[in-house]
């Protein structure tokens, strides 16, 4: 399947916010964002309304509340960037890879993201129900599925759902050379492009069923229901 087929369901209602987590500035060549256009790319095709960011151009104060201005800091922009995660049915986080981690931006999102985890969406549920998610990671050393561990674990964990093969990745050769696009390094990588193809097909899929089954069901989730003492159907009778 080809980036511009066709496919039998619409996409054209969903959103997609991919954080493109280099530590290069906008005007500066990133590799890891010329894979994340090939996904980018996909969806786009199929008319979802794709934006990429790079979190390195904001000023994202460190910390796990949502805003950190009321916590001692003069700027904090992440709560511009939190409405774009919030109106999007897709996340992406995109990553190099330094020293076997993901980048200290990538980071710093996740601990932003996780600021945001205790709220709650409409149905009583943590407010990143009913959205999907997946990660690029490009590099020149070993540690793509490494890095996809740690990044979905925490988007899991926080309330992305996660589809089939939602991570993606290209590394060259260890040590100094050419990175991913170089005189066209990867590009005729079948790995590269089929899982980072698959990955984005997958998250729209995956969107398209939650969002037309109206989110996760919500029963047995609901933290208000939790803390009102009702234990749904817990197997044990002292926490009903």
């Amino acid at each position: 399947m080809t980036a511009g087929s066709s496919a039998a369901a619409k996409y054209d209602d969903l959103k997609a916010l991919l954080l493109n987590c280099t530590l290069k500035p906008s005007g500066q060549t990133s590799h890891t964002e010329r894979l994340l256009q090939v996904s980018a790319g996909v969806m786009r095709a199929q008319g979802v309304q794709v934006e990429i960011v790079r979190p390195v151009d904001l000023q994202l104060a460190p910390g796990v509340q949502p805003d950190m201005t009321e916590h001692g800091f003069e700027r904090d922009d992440w709560p511009g960037l939190c409405r774009k995660v919030m109106a999007a049915d897709i996340l992406v986080l995109a990553t190099p890879i330094w020293l076997g981690e993901e980048s200290s931006v990538c980071r710093r999102v996740i601990e932003r993201l996780y600021a945001e985890s205790g709220k709650l969406n409409d149905a009583g549920q943590y407010v990143y129900y009913g959205r999907v998610a997946g990660c690029v990671v490009t590099g020149n050393e070993d540690g793509i599925k490494h890095c996809s561990m740690s990044l979905l674990y925490a988007l899991q964990h926080i309330g992305y759902l996660i589809p089939p093969q939602a991570d993606a990745g290209w590394i060259g050769e260890a040590g100094p050379g050419p990175s991913y696009g170089d005189d066209g390094a990867g590009y005729d990588n079948d790995f590269t492009q089929r899982n980072t193809t698959f990955m984005a097909w997958n998250l729209m899929h995956m969107a398209r069923l939650l969002k037309d089954a109206g989110g996760i069901p919500a029963h047995g989730n609901q933290r208000r229901e939790w803390d009102a003492g009702c234990r749904f159907d817990h197997p044990n009778p002292e926490y009903r």
